[in-house]
């Protein structure tokens, strides 16, 4: 009886020992998180051959930054109909530099989402940015050429036998002057009238925009003192 008391007290005191480890922990539950992808140009229009940066951020819908899945940005340039991908970030929130349009370009940044694998982790839906736009406008170089009272300039990319317009301003308003043509080589040359002793004449120098490119456009002036030819101002539009 002895034996069989210290059997049965052995065999209860190892439930008891055992009674913990057959309770689980409370699991953590994933959150399944819808998203919302933002993406910004640092600037709307550059100039052939710059680049523009590009940020992006992904907002879950508890209020964080989301932290797995990449964004791939997509462009579509002026004539297309097609988006196109350019890169792929390593996280959520990659930003894109160096971005390079080689003429207006449309660009949108697509979120990948994300599927949790384990308990510790979120799930984030995918979302894209809305499209924004980045002009371009031609690299245009425009100088004194060796002629007295002349301009010279190139124009980039491929611009050859085709018009660059001058105007003339009068009062406060340009009104055209006259029309000249690239050669082969995308080169133009103008020559400007001078004013009167003590005067100015302003010219606008303007490369046509179209579907494609922005317009660009500089200021000169001619003068009868000092400084015969001088440039004022350049803008794109």
């Amino acid at each position: 009886m002895r034996t069989t008391r210290l059997i049965a007290g052995t065999v209860s005191a190892g439930l008891l020992g055992l009674t913990p480890i057959a309770i689980a922990a409370p699991s953590q539950a994933a959150d399944n998180l819808t998203t919302v992808t933002t993406a910004t140009a640092d600037q709307t229009a550059v100039a052939y051959g710059d680049a523009v940066y590009i940020s992006v951020d992904v907002q879950a819908s508890d209020g964080l930054s989301a932290t797995d899945g990449t964004p791939t940005l997509y462009a579509m340039e002026a004539g297309s109909s097609a988006w196109v991908p350019v890169a792929t970030g390593t996280y959520a929130g990659s930003d894109f530099y160096p971005v390079e349009p080689s003429m207006n370009t449309t660009y949108k940044v697509v979120y990948s989402g994300y599927t949790a694998t384990t308990a510790y982790e979120d799930t984030y839906q995918p979302s894209e940015s809305a499209p924004f736009t980045v002009g371009v406008a031609r690299d245009v170089t425009i100088d004194r050429a060796k002629a007295r009272l002349t301009i010279k300039g190139k124009v980039k990319p491929d611009y050859k036998r085709s018009k660059v317009k001058v105007q003339i301003k009068k009062g406060k308003k340009y009104k055209k002057f006259k029309t000249v043509k690239t050669n082969k080589k995308s080169k133009f040359q103008v020559r400007l009238p001078a004013p009167r002793r003590g005067n100015k004449l302003y010219f606008k120098i303007t490369v046509p925009g179209n579907e494609k490119f922005l317009a660009y456009s500089e200021v000169w002036y001619t003068s009868s003192y000092k400084a015969p030819l001088a440039r004022t101002a350049a803008e794109r539009s």
